[in-house]
């Protein structure tokens, strides 16, 4: 039999999970007659048809089921080939990918990432900020090699760990008629404008979710990119907002806000580390989350 590539393997794999070549072919980021065409030089290639062209998609055949079982098998020992080979060459030298949401890279990456920093100094970290969406489809497209995100947000495909909990609070100004509260629910603020971040935000969701959830609506009246803008807005009275506690800078302390807990039990929330599979990381990618998951409280 004449050779087949790891591309083709890898499409046959998304082809068989989404169940349509249209969906696999945005997976790979590849066009529709090119995945086609992929598909059908296999089954030229493998001498046998290995999917059922239907009106709705395609089904695998049982020589499909069988091929699918060794292609996966073949990509897993590929993968940990290459992570076990990381231990060589360059031994812990080198650099590891880390998306992670901004609830984390504020209240918690600065201090654990410095501490790995002093036990592994020839590790170069790249961080990029992300939304928890766009974080976990970074890990499950392979963009990146660790995820930090919130625990709400499903991420299917991927190896999840708990991190961190953090809890989240209203701040109002402190002049303002629920400043007085020890603690307060989501419904009982939802009648004030609020500040809220970005729409794709995870935490904006997860606020407009329960929202709806107890009959209503917030009333966003400004919707910003970042913490410290939407402290900043209500400080000037502009309305109110929701923000995990240990985002809120030392420096803001300065602003006439109130910290108010949220009493609903979602609002205590669960950061969570994602990678596609822990074993099949490079060697410093698995000391990073080991580092991590070590400094959980």
């Amino acid at each position: 039999m004449r050779r087949f590539d790891f591309v083709t393997l890898k499409l046959f794999v998304s082809v068989a999970d989404e169940g349509r070549l249209t969906a696999a072919a945005e997976r790979e980021h590849l066009a529709l007659a090119a995945v086609s065409k992929r598909i059908s030089d296999l089954e030229a290639l493998v001498g046998t048809t290995l999917l059922y062209r239907r009106s709705r998609g395609v089904e695998l055949t049982p020589a499909g089921q069988a091929f699918l079982h060794h292609a996966r098998r073949i990509l897993e020992n590929v993968e940990r080939l290459q992570a076990e080979l990381s231990e060589y060459g360059e031994g812990i030298r080198g650099h590891v990918r880390i998306h992670s949401n901004t609830s984390a890279i504020i209240a918690f990456l600065p201090q654990d990432l410095s501490a790995f920093s002093r036990l592994y100094p020839q590790i170069k970290i790249d961080l990029q900020e992300r939304v928890s969406s766009e974080v976990i489809a970074a890990v499950r497209d392979g963009l990146t090699d660790v995820g930090i995100f919130a625990g709400h947000v499903a991420a299917q495909e991927l190896q999840v760990m708990p991190y961190r909990r953090d809890r989240l609070v209203l701040m109002t100004p402190r002049q303002h008629p629920l400043a007085e509260r020890d603690s307060i629910s989501l419904h009982e603020a939802a009648d004030f404008d609020f500040i809220g971040l970005q729409q794709d935000a995870s935490l904006q969701t997860l606020l407009h979710d329960q929202a709806q959830l107890a009959g209503k609506t917030l009333r966003m009246r400004i919707q910003v990119r970042s913490f410290d803008a939407i402290c900043r807005m209500i400080h000037h009275g502009m309305g109110v907002g929701v923000l995990p506690e240990r985002t809120i800078y030392r420096d803001l302390r300065d602003l006439e806000l109130k910290s108010i807990p949220l009493s609903d039990p979602w609002a205590h929330r669960e950061l969570m580390i994602g990678m596609r599979r822990y074993d099949t990381l490079p060697v410093i990618a698995r000391h990073l989350v080991d580092h991590l998951i070590g400094t959980t409280c």
